[in-house]
């Protein structure tokens, strides 16, 4: 990435001061953040993680907790010290984890089979809740926070979910503000976007019905596998001949399943599940259309048949101008670099969502040199705590100074 910095002036003494304080409290706030590590939970499954979080929010005294929010979300609002701007300010981390086994030796891995936390949002979870903690003990602002703790982000809908259950309203939020680390930056760098940074993640599942039988007698059958490889195969010519090589696209078939478990038995039925990346509506929209149909005339020229179910995800990521400018001020201020000039990201988040209801802005930080998200090998870094924190809480502060 390029770096494009953008200087500003600021309270040099006070951000070394949060820095400072956040330094003194990285032990504490790792350790919950390793707890949460072990303890993974699915979408809308949260329940423990979010238990642990509002008894965190309890403990630093923050003024109105909710559970149960958009079914396992929490919210907490923190009131600042006046209250004459009448503004509030909301940010937002994700809680849940990922149906992934994890292969990590580490004290902290998962305790739980087939889960583990390979995205980061223990450490985005663990990071809001120390500003969190800051917040309510200096209370340096003027209006009030709402601490969103998101349920289900990955593929679950959480992000609809509080909002229908009215996160923006019930609080009169203004503007909302959310961060994702980032493997590959350096540790403690920002990059934010002034407008499109992340993909529509739509998924589809293409059921194949052929007719099954015994693996030595496949003149006998109609090889629903053979079938199924054949659509995997033919999916790959949709982004390289049917989309404008200036558009943006990704078709990636990541599940194939058959009903059998054996060496010598043709199943029935085969499953493929996978995930369409676009940015613009027609590109999602032909895609869709490529999909059935060569899904389901690959099918028919073998003599099965193809079921193609789409589902769609939450729309493509847009920042706000102002709000991603402000966000870029306050993140150089921590760390002295704030990338803009960079490559939107086809990976999805369902934080646009909430953009599309409230001004605001999304933010990468970096986890260093580790491994990629959704990887068996992830863990968060974290000595991205102290700049994360630091972050949100300097937001919280030049967004609505004391006057």
């Amino acid at each position: 990435m390029a770096a494009e910095l953008i200087f500003i002036v600021g309270p040099m003494e006070k951000m070394v001061a949060i820095l400072n304080r956040f330094s003194e409290m990285f032990e504490e706030i790792s350790t919950w953040r390793r707890d949460l590590h072990a303890h993974p939970e699915l979408r809308f499954e949260e329940y423990r993680t979010a238990a642990f979080v509002a008894s965190k929010l309890k403990e630093f005294g923050v003024d109105e907790i909710v559970t149960g929010f958009g079914g396992t979300g929490v919210v907490g609002v923190i009131h600042g010290q006046n209250n004459t701007s009448g503004r509030s300010i909301g940010f937002r981390a994700d809680m849940d984890a990922l149906p992934i086994q994890e292969v990590n030796d580490l004290p902290h891995a998962s305790t739980i089979p087939g889960k583990m936390h390979a995205c980061g949002h223990d450490g985005h979870t663990s990071m809001l809740l120390g500003a969190a903690k800051y917040l309510a003990e200096t209370r340096n602002f003027d209006g009030k926070i709402v601490l969103a703790f998101q349920p289900a982000e990955e593929g679950g809908g959480g992000a609809r979910a509080m909002i229908d259950a009215g996160l923006m309203d019930k609080w009169n939020v203004e503007e909302i503000y959310g961060m994702h680390n980032m493997p590959g930056l350096p540790v403690g760098e920002f990059a934010v976007r002034t407008g499109l940074q992340m993909a529509c993640p739509d998924k589809f599942e293409i059921i194949v019905r052929g007719k099954g039988g015994h693996g030595a007698m496949p003149h006998k059958c109609v090889d629903s596998t053979l079938v199924a490889a054949q659509i995997v195969v033919a999916l790959q010519s949709i982004a390289s001949r049917n989309i404008n090589p200036l558009e943006n696209v990704v078709v990636s078939v990541c599940g194939f399943r058959t009903e059998t478990d054996t060496y010598n038995v043709i199943p029935n039925t085969v499953r493929l599940r996978g995930t369409v990346r676009t940015f613009a509506k027609d590109v999602q929209q032909l895609v869709r259309a490529r999909i059935d149909l060569l899904a389901k005339s690959t099918a028919d020229g073998y003599g099965a048949v193809a079921e193609v179910i789409h589902l769609s995800g939450p729309p493509p990521l847009v920042n706000h101008e102002r709000e991603a400018d402000f966000a870029a001020e306050v993140a150089l201020s921590v760390c002295g670099v704030a990338h803009r000039d960079f490559e939107p990201s086809m990976g999805g988040e369902d934080f646009s969502e909430m953009l599309l209801e409230r001004p605001g802005a999304y933010l990468f930080v970096g986890n260093g040199d580790s491994a990629d998200l959704h990887n068996p090998t992830y863990d968060f870094n974290d000595d991205v705590i102290p700049v994360g924190c630091s972050w949100f809480v300097t937001m919280a502060e030049r967004r609505m100074p004391l006057s």
